[in-house]
């Protein structure tokens, strides 16, 4: 079958949605706010049958069990165009440390580069790859958003969610002070070095509720967990969501909160 080409990439691109355990088992609604944004941006979306990405192994020193899920992942994604997940640890993950896990096995290299070429973040995927300016959602409030460590530094994701975010109507954004510092989550660091792990949060949620804002948002489901865990302890009136949800349009879900959705240093 011939398929129509835009630019260099399919008319009718087919994503294979990356869901994370997180948005999984803990806000689902992050990734039905991911199909929206998708697929009002002309994609044809598909969520196959999937399993973590390995990150918390490879974090662990875990390199057996992260070559296994790896290859899982690989093979689940193969014949999708590209692979988005709403999320840049999960994303920075596949793109920048599947390679390195097949450094001694040609074939499984070979694979691993191919996925990793065609992953990406949900906004950066939306800004750089489909061109996106603009969403259709409005959204009535101030909000501030935390620049996630994978994100950031492997994917180089910063002004993407900020472009989207500024076409919304009625949205104000107010940048806190340290927007791109870490929150002390960090996955499994945050088990480890609980204590450090603690103070970081303390000072990012300083930042947070300086910028006097009601909401907080960021890409990554485990930043905002640990973030509204610490803001609903201080019992801070603050609104934790994540991006796509306000993208989308999507935010009749109550914001993540303490308790199941908050499990932190």
């Amino acid at each position: 079958m011939s398929v129509l080409m835009s630019q260099g990439r399919p008319a009718k691109p087919r994503v294979g949605l990356f869901v994370t355990c997180l948005v999984d088992l803990m806000r689902p609604s992050v990734g039905f706010a991911a199909v929206k944004l998708l697929e009002d941006a002309g994609c044809i979306v598909d969520a196959p049958v999937q399993t973590c990405c390995g990150q918390p192994a490879y974090n662990s020193g875990d390199r057996g069990t992260t070559r296994d899920l790896a290859m899982q992942v690989i093979e689940a994604f193969h014949g999708y165009d590209y692979v988005v997940a709403p999320s840049g640890s999960c994303a920075g993950m596949i793109k920048a440390h599947y390679p390195e896990l097949f450094e001694e096995d040609p074939n499984w290299r070979a694979k691993a580069d191919a996925l990793a070429a065609k992953t990406y973040e949900l906004t950066s995927f939306l800004v750089d790859v489909l061109g996106v300016t603009k969403v259709g959602a409005s959204f009535d409030g101030a909000v501030t958003y935390h620049d996630s460590c994978s994100g950031l530094r492997e994917l180089g994701v910063k002004t993407q969610p900020r472009r989207l975010l500024a076409s919304m109507e009625g949205l104000t954004l107010v940048e806190m002070k340290d927007s791109d510092v870490c929150c002390g989550f960090g996955g499994t660091f945050a088990v480890k070095y609980s204590d450090i792990s603690g103070a970081i949060v303390d000072a990012k949620a300083r930042n947070v509720e300086d910028a006097h804002v009601p909401t907080l948002l960021a890409g990554d489901l485990g930043c905002l967990m640990n973030m509204a865990g610490k803001l609903s302890r201080d019992g801070k009136p603050i609104h934790v969501r994540h991006v796509a949800e306000v993208l989308a349009g999507m935010t009749d879900e109550p914001p993540i909160a303490a308790g199941k959705e908050a499990r932190s240093a």
